[in-house]
């Protein structure tokens, strides 16, 4: 059966879901942001059969994701980098990493400590802020086209 894609869809989400919206495509984004970058080691990372990585690298390249590079001098030796659509997913990546941090947490582990490179301290969660700052909740949000009241 052939996976549905949103092309058309008025919903960001959707759209966005069908660049990015299988997890063999967030790890692979992952491993990049971790500094990934040759074929073979997102395949040893990730332990991705190798038809299944060619086949995501492919959709992150014409997605415009990842950018393929070639580095060889003598003979074709390619990398794959994130380009800056790539790289605007990382707040994406962190979000949904301290969600499942919080909501299914390694058995054996202690969640991944992120931390600013400058300060040395622990980033802090990722919230929805309004214009000046202020946490918002889903009930403090709505869509001025659809808007009923609050989700729940």
């Amino acid at each position: 059966m052939a996976r549905k894609r949103f092309d058309d869809s008025s919903c960001s989400v959707a759209r966005a879901l069908n660049e990015v919206g299988d997890w063999w495509s967030l790890l692979i984004v992952l491993q990049a942001m971790y500094g990934t970058r040759r074929y073979v080691d997102f395949q040893q990372q990730l332990g991705i059969a190798k038809n299944i990585l060619c086949d995501r690298l492919s959709r992150l390249v014409e997605n415009e994701v990842l950018t393929k590079v070639d580095v060889g001098e003598h003979g074709s030796r390619f990398e794959y980098r994130l380009t800056d659509k790539g790289r605007d997913l990382f707040p994406v990546v962190i979000a949904l990493r301290q969600w499942g941090d919080k909501w299914n947490p390694a058995p054996d582990r202690p969640p991944l400590d992120l931390r600013d490179r400058d300060s040395g301290r622990p980033i802090k969660q990722i919230q929805v802020q309004d214009a000046d700052g202020k946490p918002l909740s889903l009930r403090d949000v709505f869509l001025p086209n659809l808007d009923s009241g609050p989700a729940d």
